[in-house]
């Protein structure tokens, strides 16, 4: 099955249980922008007609280790998901032998 672009989001709230926010993303109408508030705390924020998502730093005190760890992960993330569509576009654009 083929969709067209979409954006999922989902919340499941249970009694005694944590909140869970999903938010799925399948759409080339998106934004992603990074900015500080206040001069203090980093935001990434990534935007589509439907949703966003903003991710902070912890509290609003000074930038944690814990944060710069986040920070990294995210990083590593989005530099292996450029790899992969990098890749296979080229695959993509490959002619038929």
């Amino acid at each position: 099955m083929n969709l067209g672009p979409y954006t999922y989001v989902t919340l499941s709230m249970e009694p005694g249980e944590p909140t869970h926010v999903d938010v799925s993303f399948y759409t080339s109408g998106l934004q992603a922008r990074s900015s500080v508030i206040n001069e203090r705390r980093p935001s990434l924020s990534i935007i589509s007609r439907d949703a966003k998502v903003a991710v902070s730093t912890t509290g609003g005190g000074p930038v944690t280790n814990a944060d710069l760890a986040i920070a990294r992960e995210i990083f590593t993330a989005a530099a292996q998901y450029l790899a992969d569509c990098e890749r296979l576009h080229a695959e993509h654009d490959q002619p038929a032998a």
